[in-house]
C-alpha cells in the first residue's frame, strides 16, 4: 500500500474503517465498470495501427488493460465506440475515428470492436458501445465535415463545435441508425448513451417540457431499434449526476431533468432504459442525498453511479483525497448500487492508491451483473451433468446439458467451488469463473478438496440451478522415485516454460529452488518427510510435478 494514503492517524483509522465495511459486504450481484475512453487515445490506444508490429502492439494494449482491470473484478467495460461523428469499427455511416491510425477516415487493418468484444467475452465482462450522441466534434474535423455536408440541417455549430440538433425530428432516426448498426453486426452486451441531452450552451428555442420530449424521442426510437432485433441488449446512458433539485439540497444549477432536458428516471420508469450511469463527479452533500434519489427512483433497474476518480489527480486541476472515492464506494455499495471509473486510466494507473484499495479491500470477489428480470424472467435448465478429470497437472472440468427458455442467442457458464457440498451458489466468494461460454474449464493447482458446481446463464443475466459435483476430484498422485540422496529429474510439461525446480513441504514451505539442468535434485538434507516437487518459470509461477517421500531407515 503506498505510504502516501496514510498522512495522518485520523486518515488511516478513517480508512481501515471503511475497508472493514467494504469486507463485511461481499454482493453476488454487482455492476462494476470503467468508462474507457478512445477520444484523443487518453485510455486508448496509445500506439498508433500503422504496419503489423504496430497493430499487435495496440492489440496487447488493450489487453493489458483489461487484465489489470480484471484483477479488481471489473465486469462491465463502457467502450467508446461512437466518439465525434467517427467509429471505432468499420461502419457504412461514419469514418474511421484519428485515434486508431492518427489520421481520421484510416482503416487500422483490423476491427477493434470486434477484438474488444472477443477479449473482453474470454474475461467474463460485458462489452456495452459508447455511443457518443449530440456533440459530433470540431467544426471543420472529419466526422463533423462529412455529417453536415450530407445532413446540413441536423448540424448545427456552436463555438467552434458541430452538434446534432435535438429539435430535428432525423436526429433521432440518425443516431437510432448508428445504434441498430451496431447491434446488427456485433455481439455487444449494451449500448450505452453519452451526452443524450441538450447542450448547456445551447439557448433553448422550446419549453423545456419540449425539450424533454425532444431528447426523449431520440431515446424512444434507439430502444425501438435496439429492442426489436436483440432485447437482451441492456440501453444506458450516463445522465448529469443529479437528477434535479431535491426538497433540502439544491442541485446549484446543473442537474439533468431541468438543465439539459434528460428525464432519466422517466426513462427507467417507462422501460425505455435498463440501466443509468450518472455521472455523479461531486461529493459530501452534493453527492449522497442525490445518490439516494437515483436509488429510490429506480424502477426496479439498475443504477451505477458513476465516480469521477480523474478529481484524485493534481494534473487535472484537482487534489481530492482518495478517503473522498473511498466513502462514496461504500455508501454506494450499502445502497446496493455498484460504482463505474472516469476514466480507466485514472484507475489502472492507481491514482493516489485508488486501484490498490479497490483490489485489496473493496472488490476482492467476483461479481455477477444483475439479471434484466423486467426483460424476462425465464429461467435456463442447469447442465445435465458434469466430468472432472486430470489434465496433467491440471484439473479439467466438463460438463453439457442446459437449454435457453428466453429466445437468446446461446447460453454461458458460471462455476464456483467449495470445501463444503453442495456447493452454496449465493456466496460469491465461491464464484470462480463467470459467463463461460464453452462448457469447459480448466483450473492449474486444485489439490483435492474443493467440491464444484455449475450453472447456466443466459444472456438477461438469469441463472439456473446448479448441478452440483457429487464429492471432490482426487487427482492422481505421481510419487517419484528416490534413494533418500539423490531425486532423479522427471520430464518437464511441454507447455510450460521451467525456469527452476522447487522441493516444497506439506506445510507450504520451500525448501529448496535449483535452476533446470541437471539430471537429478541433491535431498540428502532433507529431514524425512513428504514433500512436493514443483516447476517454476520467470514470473515465479509454479506447477506441481510430483510427490515423493524421502525414507532413509
Amino acid at each position: 500500500m503506498k505510504a502516501s494514503m496514510y498522512r495522518t492517524p485520523i486518515l488511516m483509522l478513517t480508512f481501515l474503517l471503511s475497508s472493514l465495511c467494504a469486507l463485511s459486504q461481499v454482493p453476488k450481484h454487482e455492476v462494476r465498470a470503467v468508462w474507457l475512453t478512445t477520444l484523443k487515445s487518453l485510455d486508448w490506444p496509445s500506439v498508433k495501427a500503422t504496419s503489423p508490429e504496430s497493430i499487435e502492439r495496440q492489440k496487447q494494449q488493450f489487453r493489458d488493460i483489461l487484465d489489470r482491470l480484471g484483477r479488481t473484478h471489473v465486469n462491465t467495460i463502457l467502450l467508446q465506440t461512437r466518439i465525434r461523428a467517427t467509429t471505432l469499427y468499420p461502419s457504412r455511416l461514419e469514418p474511421w475515428d484519428a485515434c486508431l491510425t492518427g489520421k481520421g477516415g484510416r482503416s487500422p487493418g483490423y476491427d477493434p470492436l470486434q477484438f474488444a468484444i472477443d477479449e473482453c467475452h474470454k474475461r467474463g465482462m460485458e462489452l456495452h458501445a459508447w455511443v457518443v450522441s449530440i456533440p459530433v466534434g470540431k467544426w471543420n474535423d472529419t466526422g463533423c465535415k462529412q455529417l453536415r455536408e450530407r445532413y446540413p440541417r441536423m448540424v448545427m455549430k456552436i463555438g467552434d463545435e458541430g452538434y446534432m440538433n435535438p429539435e430535428y425530428s432525423e436526429t433521432a432516426s440518425y443516431i437510432a441508425g448508428i445504434c441498430r448498426e451496431i447491434v446488427d453486426n456485433y455481439d455487444v452486451d449494451g449500448i450505452h448513451l453519452d451526452y443524450i441531452r441538450y447542450p448547456e450552451n445551447m439557448k433553448l428555442r422550446v419549453s423545456k417540457s419540449q425539450g424533454r420530449e425532444n431528447i426523449t424521442r431520440i431515446v424512444r426510437t434507439i430502444h425501438e431499434r435496439v429492442k426489436s432485433v436483440k432485447p437482451w441488449v441492456k440501453l444506458s446512458c450516463s445522465p448529469i449526476g443529479k437528477f434535479s433539485d431535491l426538497p433540502r439540497h439544491s442541485s446549484l444549477g446543473w442537474n439533468a431533468y431541468d438543465r439539459v432536458c434528460q428525464d432519466a428516471q422517466g426513462w427507467l420508469r417507462d422501460g425505455l432504459m435498463d440501466q443509468l450511469y450518472p455521472m455523479m463527479y461531486f461529493k459530501d452533500d452534493q453527492f449522497y442525498p442525490f445518490a439516494a434519489d437515483w436509488a429510490s427512483n429506480s424502477y426496479g433497474r439498475t443504477v451505477v453511479p458513476g465516480l469521477g476518480i480523474w478529481l484524485l489527480s493534481r494534473r487535472e486541476g484537482a487534489n481530492w483525497s482518495l478517503m473522498d472515492i473511498t466513502r462514496e464506494l461504500n455508501v454506494l455499495r450499502q445502497m446496493g448500487m455498484g460504482h463505474t471509473y472516469f476514466r480507466s486510466r485514472f484507475f489502472t494507473d492507481d491514482t493516489k492508491g485508488i486501484y490498490t484499495y479497490v483490489e485489496r479491500y473493496l472488490d476482492t470477489y467476483p461479481s455477477l451483473t444483475p439479471p434484466m428480470t423486467w426483460q424476462s424472467k425465464a429461467i435456463p435448465t442447469r447442465p445435465d451433468g458434469m466430468d472432472l478429470s486430470q489434465d496433467g497437472t491440471r484439473l479439467r472440468i466438463r460438463w453439457w446439458g442446459g437449454s435457453d427458455r428466453s429466445g437468446g442467442p446461446y447460453l454461458m457458464y458460471n462455476v464456483y467451488a467449495g470445501t463444503e457440498t453442495p456447493v452454496d451458489v449465493s456466496d460469491a466468494r465461491n464464484l470462480v469463473a463467470r459467463r463461460l461460454t464453452s462448457p469447459h474449464l480448466t483450473i492449474e493447482g486444485e489439490d483435492g478438496r474443493h467440491y464444484f458446481a455449475v450453472t447456466s446463464i443466459d444472456r438477461y443475466g438469469n441463472e439456473s440451478e446448479a448441478l452440483q459435483s457429487e464429492q471432490p476430484y482426487r487427482p492422481t498422485i505421481e510419487w517419484l522415485p528416490n534413494d533418500g540422496r539423490q531425486l532423479p529429474v522427471p520430464a518437464l510439461p511441454q507447455d510450460f516454460e521451467c525456469t527452476y525446480l522447487s522441493i516444497v513441504s506439506l506445510t507450504g514451505t520451500t525448501m529448496t529452488i535449483r535452476p533446470v539442468g541437471g539430471k537429478t535434485l541433491s535431498i540428502r538434507r532433507l529431514p524425512e518427510g513428504v514433500y512436493i516437487l514443483c516447476a517454476v518459470d520467470k514470473k515465479k509461477r509454479s506447477r506441481r510435478i510430483g510427490q515423493f517421500v524421502v525414507k532413509r531407515s
